[in-house]
C-alpha cells in the first residue's frame, strides 16, 4: 500500500474517531477542507468546517455518548472506506422525537474523498431504520 493511501486512511480515521467519535469540535479546520461537503448532512447544512461542526452538534445533541468501533478501513487513491459499528444512547431530540434513553448499535460504511490531507467529501450508508427501532422512535 502506498504512503499516500496510508496517509488518506489516517486522515479518514482521525476524522471518524477523533473528530466525530470524541466530539472534538476544535479539529474541524484540521480535518476537513474549506469547501467540505457532507452528503449525509441535514438539508441546509453549510459547507466546510462550519457545516462539519453543525453536523457534529446535531449528532452529539441526540447521542451524547456516540462511539465508533472500526472493523475495516481501506483506500484507493483519494478515496477511503471505513466499515464500523456505531453505538450510542438517545439522549436528545432526534428526527423530531424527544430522548428515549435507549441505546443502539448499527453497522455503517463511511466513504471519504481526501484532498491535500483533509476530508473534502463524505458519504455514508447506515441502517437508519434499525436505529429508529432500537431507540424506540416507532413506539
Amino acid at each position: 500500500m502506498s504512503s499516500t493511501i496510508n496517509s488518506s486512511i489516517d486522515v479518514a480515521l482521525r476524522t471518524q474517531l477523533d473528530y466525530y467519535g470524541e466530539g472534538r469540535y476544535d479539529l474541524a479546520e484540521e480535518v476537513v477542507t474549506a469547501d467540505y461537503v457532507d452528503h449525509e448532512a441535514p438539508p441546509g447544512t453549510p459547507a466546510g468546517p462550519e457545516g462539519a461542526n453543525a453536523v457534529l452538534r446535531w449528532l452529539r445533541g441526540a447521542f451524547n455518548d456516540l462511539s465508533y468501533q472500526v472493523k475495516d478501513a481501506f483506500g484507493d487513491g483519494d478515496r477511503v472506506a471505513i466499515r464500523l459499528i456505531t453505538r450510542g444512547t438517545h439522549t436528545g431530540e432526534f428526527m423530531g422525537k424527544p430522548a428515549t434513553g435507549r441505546s443502539f448499535e448499527m453497522e455503517a460504511i463511511h466513504l471519504y474523498r481526501i484532498e491535500n490531507g483533509r476530508v473534502a467529501e463524505h458519504w455514508a450508508k447506515r441502517d437508519d431504520l434499525a436505529l429508529a427501532h432500537q431507540i424506540g422512535l416507532f413506539e
